[in-house]
Parts: structure tokens; sequence; C-alpha cells
């Protein structure tokens, strides 16, 4: 039996939710999966594969991003797939970035408002300026693929500065966007993907 992490961070508790959706999904095709905060990640040697995620909170949330940096040589020996959560996703054609393939959740991702010349804040909202850094920091590691879903906002768990960016930077609206549908077909294209590699 294959044996999967779901390695995932949160900022508001939105994203243990898709992580454990990831995780039933993958658990359909007889894996055994674990699904744990990426704090608590230690060891990564008995794992067949593993699925890393997090929101966007000012870039890819931190604590993913030292999570790849730090277990980079482990992840870079087995198939390994990364989500995203986010309020926003401007569709700019990508389908792969730098070898990687792109899912992008269809209820998130959204044409620019000019093509030819994209805005400071749709800048920041690109697949590349999203998992471009995850990518850098952790060169080792070669992704089988990368999902990006629709979010979740409540302005009740953020903290005074994380209110003030998302009201007045982002503009965000409260609300639950996320796609489960999406989220399950990605997570079911993973066991396949993990196969092929292993």
């Amino acid at each position: 039996m294959k044996k999967i992490l779901v390695a995932y961070t949160t900022n508001a508790g939105s994203t243990t939710e898709v992580a454990e959706a990831i995780a039933d999904t993958l658990r359909q095709d007889a894996a055994q999966v674990d699904v744990r905060r990426v704090e608590n990640v230690t060891d990564l040697g008995d794992y067949d594969a593993g699925v890393v995620g997090a929101p966007m909170a000012m870039g890819w949330h931190k604590d993913a991003v030292k999570f790849l940096t730090r277990h980079q040589q482990a992840l870079s020996r087995i198939p390994v797939a990364y989500f995203l959560t986010a309020l926003e996703l401007v569709k700019t054609g990508e389908t792969t970035l730098q070898g990687v393939p792109i899912y992008q959740d269809p209820t998130l991702a959204k044409p620019p408002k000019n093509e030819s010349k994209l805005s400071f804040k749709e800048k920041q909202a690109t697949v590349a300026a999203y998992l471009g850094p995850a990518l850098k920091k952790a060169p080792l590691v070669k992704p089988v693929s990368a999902g990006f879903f629709a979010g979740k906002l409540d302005y009740s768990k953020l903290n005074i500065f994380q209110k003030l960016f998302v009201k007045i930077i982002m503009r965000g609206k409260a609300g639950d966007y996320r796609n489960w549908e999406a989220i399950r077909d990605w997570a079911a294209s993973l066991n396949q993907l993990f196969s092929a590699e292993s």
C-alpha cells in the first residue's frame, strides 16, 4: 500500500479542510494517507509520495516554504504535488511553470482587465508570482503538479494586520469560495501521477 503525506499549513483554518478533502480522495485509491501540519513533520523517510499545501498570505505561506527548504533533499526523492489556496488568480495562459504542470480552479482564475498590460495588483496574483518563489527556494523538488484553488475569507479569524492587508490591498470579500469538485478532481489525478513517477 502506497503511503502518502499531505503536509499543510493554514492561516485561519480553511486550508485544513482542503488538505483533508485531498487526503480523503487519495485514500479512495487504497493509499494510506497521513495529514499533518508542516510544523509537525520531522521525517519523510517512510513516504512514497507527498502533497504540500498552504494559503496565499502575502506570498505562499512562509511555513510551507520553510518546510520545502528544510526537507528538499527528501522531497526530491519522491513524487510531490503542491496546492495553493487564494482569493485571486489572474489567468495568463500558463499550463506549466518551470516544467511543473499547473491546474487552475476555473472558479478562481479570471482574465486580466488588459491582457497586454497587467496592473501591479494583477502581477502579484499570477501563477508565476505565487509559485515561482517556492520553486526557487527549493530547487531540488520537482512537483508533478501544482493546483491553485479558491479559498475562504473569514475576517473574524485574521489578526489586525492581515485584516488591513486583505481589506485595503486585496479588497477581499468575506465568503467561502472553495470549489470542492475541483479540489477532488485534482486530488484524484495525483494517484496516477504518483504511480507514474514511482
